[in-house]
């Protein structure tokens, strides 16, 4: 097996990485999401008229939580202790939908990226959830890594 693969062992399993002689380093990941909606579903949360309470708080609470679940739900993830986990959330009425903003950091020896991710997917899916009864067609897009700095492989920005 090649030796770049980390997560892949000399038998070609997948196995979770041993990251004990790293260097404990401050870290940090932004990832983003989008959830494209109707105007009518937007000015419904805007407003504060949802009949089931405050959209942006409730999805805010779930990324931030979903954040530090994240190596319950990615199986090859290590659980991290994380400093701060922060989720970001705007109404973009020009465009018709809800941009979310997770950010991730630690001082540890493995990176933040997919908890970061995993924040602003389930803040996204927070809002489907709350909204799919007023409209099912909303699209959950632009998942992605924004930046994160730290650790061996250096910065990313996009």
């Amino acid at each position: 097996m090649p030796e770049n693969f980390s997560h892949i062992n000399h038998n070609g399993d997948a196995h979770m990485v041993d990251v004990s002689n790293k260097q404990i380093t401050a870290r940090e990941a932004r990832a983003e999401s989008q959830v494209l909606m109707n105007s009518e579903t937007l000015n419904m949360i805007i407003e504060g008229k949802h009949h089931k309470g405050d959209v942006f708080a409730t999805a805010r609470i779930a990324g931030i939580q979903a954040a530090k679940k994240t190596w319950e739900l990615i199986p090859l993830c290590h659980p991290l202790l994380l400093s701060k986990v922060e989720v970001n959330i705007e109404a973009d009425i020009v465009n018709s939908c809800v941009r979310i903003e997770s950010v991730c950091r630690l001082q540890g020896q493995t990176g933040v990226e997919m908890e970061a991710l995993v924040a602003a997917s389930i803040a996204a899916l927070t809002i489907y959830d709350m909204c799919k009864a007023v409209q099912k067609d909303m699209v959950i897009s632009q998942v992605r890594l924004l930046t994160k700095t730290g650790g061996k492989s250096g910065d990313f920005a996009i």
